[in-house]
């Protein structure tokens, strides 16, 4: 194994002024980084049938006396069919985290597929599924053995780009077999070992805190259920290789429709599923990989955001860098009825919408504060909020297109918020503070 020691981080003292009210391990830049590559945490067949060891690199604080740390493993991207642990924007990114004090597993995987359609696709997206797998499990067996890597197993998340950010998605919600039959026959999957695969460390968990979406999809968007792993998520408009909202996935050939990140917070909305969602407008794929000014600015936005949602699973406090913005376009939920999935097609989901004046309510649940957008910004808005017994805590009135409802000195728990305007009308819907 070979170890790399990078040039050390920018000290706290000269932290930005954006981060002048954040302090301390997990929100700045203070450590530097060591790195250790081709770490073997696994292995299986690829799809010629060929034996394929599995390694990842480690990112970890150099120096660093914590032996509870937070994790995050980090796929590449390349369509199934290219790209390594050590791809510029993985790497970037486990570099970057690794600075403040996280440490980052970056993951080879199995890549090619036995045909360039919708079948090999779908069978390289369960082979991924399974090294990511076997790479979560890897670092509980470390825990309870050797702890090599001082690893809080109560603080893993997954994560990754483009093929990567599928991977993730597919590996936390693609959690019962019948949900792929459409696309992986029982017979196959079986073949393939299963969705939990024979890539290693059998016996040990897959519980993930965290999965961080960048330029991904389902398969499906239902997929994603009630009660499911909160998830933070980042997409360009302009992304014509893994679409936005609903769209052919095309990584040089079209080959089948894929649910991106915009219908996935579409959903998670539904579902009450806490999903921390960005929307680079005008941005192509994976807008952050890459070396020039403008790639690099992408990059700080990723990490800002991601760090957000971070520290708010850590539950610590900080001022945010990157807030949530408004999401583009208002994709409507296809219906989609299986018995796999529980619950209603959430077509509607968890609103009760006599008049459509609400556009969009996000984040849904949230920790501090709901971005509250109106359908029609010409008219006047009367917001209230009441609590489950009909109380009323809170009381506005706004002309403008969009309201921020903070939770303030509110409870923790379920509320009702009722939006009406000058005609009479009025919409309401349930909202969740953490």
């Amino acid at each position: 194994m070979k170890k790399i020691y990078l040039s050390v981080a920018a000290a706290l003292a000269i932290s930005s002024a954006a981060t002048a009210q954040c302090s301390g391990r997990y929100a700045v830049d203070v450590y530097s980084v060591t790195t250790t590559t081709a770490i073997t945490y696994g292995s299986n067949l690829d799809y010629t049938g060929n034996p394929t060891t599995l390694t990842l690199d480690f990112y970890e604080p150099t120096a660093d006396t914590s032996t509870a740390r937070p994790l995050i493993i980090w796929a590449h991207g390349g369509s199934f069919i290219s790209g390594t642990s050590a791809d510029v924007d993985v790497a970037s990114l486990s570099n970057h985290f690794a600075k403040k004090g996280y440490v980052c597993a970056s993951i080879n995987y199995r890549k090619g597929v036995s045909s360039f359609d919708s079948v090999g696709l779908n069978q390289a997206v369960v082979r991924a599924v399974q090294d990511m797998k076997a790479s979560i499990r890897f670092f509980y067996k470390d825990r309870a053995t050797a702890n090599t890597y001082k690893i809080d197993t109560n603080k893993i998340f997954i994560g990754g780009s483009s093929a990567g950010a599928i991977t993730a998605l597919h590996t936390e919600y693609l959690d019962k077999a019948c949900k792929i039959y459409p696309y992986v026959d029982s017979t196959t999957l079986a073949g393939l070992g299963g969705l939990n695969g024979a890539s290693g460390n059998a016996g040990y968990s897959t519980k993930v805190k965290g999965v961080i979406d960048l330029c991904g999809g389902l398969g499906v968007y239902a997929w994603l259920e009630a009660g499911n792993t909160p998830l933070c998520s980042m997409h360009g408009t302009a992304d014509a290789t893994v679409p936005y909202s609903r769209g052919i996935v095309n990584p040089g050939i079209p080959i089948q429709y894929i649910d991106g990140s915009r219908m996935i917070y579409k959903r998670a909305l539904c579902v009450g599923v806490p999903d921390n969602f960005y929307t680079w407008e005008n941005a192509p794929h994976v807008p952050y990989a890459g070396t020039s000014a403008t790639q690099l600015a992408y990059m700080d936005t990723t990490v800002n955001f991601v760090r957000d949602y971070l520290l708010q699973r850590l539950n610590i406090t900080c001022t945010a860098l990157q807030n949530p913005n408004t999401p583009s376009l208002s994709p409507v939920l296809y219906t989609y009825t299986s018995a796999c999935i529980s619950g209603a097609d959430c077509s509607v989901g968890i609103k009760t919408v006599s008049t459509n004046l609400l556009q969009e309510v996000y984040p849904n649940p949230s920790e501090n504060e709901i971005k509250v957008v109106f359908t029609n910004n010409n008219d006047t808005h009367t917001i209230q909020l009441t609590d489950l017994s009909g109380r009323l805590v809170k009381s506005d009135v706004t002309t403008q297109a969009a309201y921020t409802l903070e939770k303030g000195n509110l409870n923790a728990g379920v509320y009702f918020l009722k939006v009406s305007n000058n005609f009479g009308q009025a919409s309401i819907q349930k909202i969740i503070f953490n």
